[in-house]
């Protein structure tokens, strides 16, 4: 399971990897790994359900940690098991992500540049975001990943992408720093993330 990118912050690491190994052999990565739900019958969903663990894994051997598994909260966020710190995971076969936070809320997204985010985006994005990303489909992407993001931080699943959740307007490059709003009743709330942006693939995270 190649690592293809490791970023270290005092306050959190994140890293991706690439999946080219079958269930048995992830397996070796972190002994003692939650079994795979039998609902998930999907090779490439097994693949990734048991690669985000392994990457948490290793996340937290790096803080100098085993890995005891993964707990959910009411709302399916989970958080790793006997330690105090906020997880968060995307996947976008072949790659998984992963980001491991000491303090605070934590989010990130992992997205492969697709035409249905044309067909979907007056549904997800605000009316300034639509101007912004026009028919730019990395852009998209970007605006898409950061939504994704911030609903992971948020925690909860009571907002609507096109008004709950903004991204301001921003100038495209291969890594940036994006500001978005989360409006929820009569509370804004700014937080600021982060964009990288691969060949194949778009991440975007808390800063």
């Amino acid at each position: 399971m190649p690592l293809e990118n490791l970023h270290q912050a005092p306050n959190h690491t994140w890293a991706l990897w690439r999946l080219e190994e079958d269930e048995n052999f992830l397996r070796q990565y972190a002994p003692g790994l939650e079994p795979v739900p039998d609902q998930i019958t999907n090779v490439q969903k097994r693949l990734e359900f048991i690669g985000a663990r392994v990457l948490v894994a290793e996340l937290l051997k790096r803080w100098g940690h085993d890995y005891r598994g993964l707990i959910k909260d009411e709302f399916g966020k989970p958080y790793p098991t006997g330690y105090p710190y906020q997880v968060s995971l995307s996947h976008s076969y072949p790659y998984v992500a992963a980001i491991l936070q000491k303090e605070g809320s934590a989010g990130i997204d992992l997205e492969q540049p697709k035409q249905k985010l044309l067909r979907v985006a007056s549904r997800v994005l605000h009316v300034e975001e639509l101007a912004d990303a026009g028919d730019d489909i990395v852009k998209h992407c970007i605006y898409w990943s950061a939504k994704e993001s911030l609903v992971k931080i948020h925690g909860k699943k009571d907002l609507v992408f096109a008004e709950n959740i903004r991204i301001k307007p921003f100038s495209r490059e291969k890594q940036g720093f994006l500001v978005g709003r989360l409006i929820v009743g009569s509370m804004e709330t700014a937080i600021p993330l982060q964009y990288y942006v691969e060949d194949n693939f778009v991440v975007v995270l808390n800063r």
